[in-house]
Parts: C-alpha cells; sequence; structure tokens
C-alpha cells in the first residue's frame, strides 16, 4: 500500500527517456532496457586475479553518457538505474561472496565530487546479496584521471596506491566500480586484498570499454 501511494504522488520516471514506468519496472522503462548495449563478459585468463570479471554492458551511448552525467555533473538519480543493472548480473555470481567493496576515491576527489559513485551503486547491491560492504581499503594517493592514459601509464600511475588497513577475514570479495576500461584499478585492489588475507576476489562493473 504504501508502495502504491508513493508511486501515486512520486511516480518513478525511466532515466534514459523520462516516460512513467509501470511495475515490474522500476529505474529503467522496457523499452530502454531493449535498447542497452549489453555485452558478454570474457571468463578470466589464468593470470587474472579474479574468480569472476563481470560487465553486463559496454561503455557506448547511453551508458556512457550516464555515468559521465552521474560523476562530473551529479546527476545521482542515475545511480540507482545502475545499482538494479548490477543487481540483475550479480545473479549469474557465485553465492559464496561475503563482502563488497566499492572502489575507493582519494579523499580529496571525493571532497570535491560530494560522492563516491561506486559507493552510491554499491550500496544496493550489498543489500540484494545481504553482506556487508566495507571500506577498509583506502587511495594513499591523489593519482591523476584514469582517461585517456595507456595501459602501461595507468598501471604506473596506480602503482602501490591502495592499502589495506589490517588483515580480512572475508573469504570472497566482490569489488564495484562504474567502468572496466583496462582493469587496472581493479587488479591492483585485487592484489592489495589478497596480500591482506582475502582469498577470492571478483570485479563487477556496470560498463566495460574497448
Amino acid at each position: 500500500m504504501l508502495r502504491a501511494f508513493d508511486d501515486a504522488v512520486m511516480p518513478l520516471r525511466c532515466v534514459f527517456c523520462g516516460i512513467r514506468t509501470r511495475a515490474p519496472e522500476r529505474y529503467i522503462c522496457e523499452g530502454c532496457d531493449d535498447d542497452l548495449p549489453r555485452i558478454a563478459s570474457p571468463p578470466p585468463s589464468v593470470t587474472s586475479p579474479f574468480e569472476f570479471d563481470v560487465a553486463p554492458l559496454a561503455y557506448a551511448f547511453p551508458i556512457d553518457a550516464a555515468i559521465k552525467a552521474l560523476k562530473f555533473r551529479r546527476k545521482l538519480f542515475y545511480a540507482p538505474a545502475f545499482s538494479e543493472l548490477l543487481c540483475t548480473a550479480a545473479r549469474d555470481l557465485p553465492r559464496d561472496i561475503d563482502a563488497i567493496l566499492p572502489v575507493p576515491l582519494h579523499w580529496r576527489r571525493r571532497w570535491f565530487r560530494g560522492f563516491n559513485q561506486a559507493m552510491e551503486i554499491g550500496r544496493p547491491v550489498a543489500k540484494y546479496l545481504r553482506v556487508p560492504l566495507i571500506n577498509r581499503v583506502r587511495r594513499r594517493r591523489a593519482t591523476p584521471f584514469q582517461s585517456g592514459l595507456s595501459a602501461r601509464d595507468r598501471a604506473r600511475n596506480l602503482r602501490s596506491a591502495f592499502a589495506v588497513r589490517g588483515l580480512l577475514r572475508y573469504q570472497h570479495v566482490l569489488i564495484i566500480d562504474d567502468v572496466i576500461t583496462t582493469g587496472t584499478t581493479m587488479r591492483e585492489i585485487a592484489r592489495s586484498l589478497k596480500r591482506a588475507g582475502v582469498v577470492k576476489v571478483s570485479a563487477l562493473a556496470v560498463a566495460r570499454a574497448g
């Protein structure tokens, strides 16, 4: 009854086209959902630090524009739509995941932006999977933006950029971010988690570039 009342007063609308959505639709209407640039996630390579590496969408229109609007223009209404997509993708992940780690921002960048987009989209996924959202990893230095850098420069940019506070007792941590480009950021975090005692690490993002 409360949901019906809330929908009557403030009806949900599709974040992409603005049309009013109806159950079971929530933040993305059926038409826009059908048009999203879906892709298959490749299996992790032998040298990958991940058990699973999942990104359901290509970093193409309208997803690329929506992610930029969320991060750089504070269009926070995109966050629950991205969370909805991630919750659907998380159904294919193993059941032994026992914690979620949003990719951390350096404190200066978070202060300037006002929020961490990975935290915003990761919180509903943690609730959906019924696991804790952890923030035991910090970004030790304010690295330059990764966009526009080559794979080699990205790796150099992020070397020793993350630190874990203490030992972790989790068996399988899921790292969440908005975009996987070369995967350097998540790989560096995965290595830090495993050095801190985590047995398995998987990665989940809204989109994959390239």
